[in-house]
């Protein structure tokens, strides 16, 4: 059999199978995101505005309180994994990083009580964002309101507990309307 004659017949052979292999290949790498349930910034755009400003009041508070960036994240990130909501999740992570996170502290936040990799601070403020995010669960018992005081002030617990309602209520309107989704990046 020449060269030819080679090509010609795996060509023809392997052209059917060849052709399954790389759609199946492409089937398989292809995502799939969850259908958009509602235009929630199209169908009520009044209202995501005043969520925004919501959100902004918290922020002024988490800079009023002197709350660092990357507490700030890691705490809407802890929020928005408890609640599922994968596009904060996506921005809270990269957010974090940003503010100066190690990969390491991203990845372990969803498993912070079990990691060395925060402070006795830090663990208080989370055990009180997990709270509150699970409020119909918990009501936010004295024992952990008090040891988020015994570590932050005031000012620092009333900023916690804004960015926290803030999260939520981004959270909450992500997940039941699939209106916003991460891209993913390289």
């Amino acid at each position: 059999m020449t060269s030819t004659e080679t090509a010609e017949t795996l060509t023809t052979t392997d052209r059917p199978a060849a052709a399954a292999a790389e759609q199946h290949a492409h089937e398989a790498s292809a995502y799939v995101a969850p259908r958009r349930r509602l235009d929630i910034d199209g169908v009520a755009p009044a209202f995501t505005r005043a969520v925004s400003a919501l959100d902004d009041a918290a922020e002024a508070e988490a800079d009023r309180a002197g709350l660092g960036a990357g507490i700030r994240e890691l705490v809407r990130l802890r929020a928005s994994q408890l609640n599922g909501c994968s596009y904060c999740v996506d921005l809270h992570s990269r957010d974090a990083r940003v503010a100066g996170e190690s990969e390491q502290r991203v990845y372990a936040i969803a498993v912070w009580p079990e990691s060395n990799f925060f402070t006795a601070r830090e663990r208080a403020a989370l055990g009180l964002v997990e709270s509150v995010t699970r409020l119909s669960e918990t009501h936010v018992p004295d024992d952990v309101f008090a040891e988020a005081a015994a570590h932050w002030n005031d000012d620092e617990i009333a900023a916690l507990l804004a960015l926290t309602v803030s999260v939520n209520a981004w959270n909450e309107l992500a997940v039941a309307t699939r209106g916003w989704r991460p891209r993913l990046r390289d």
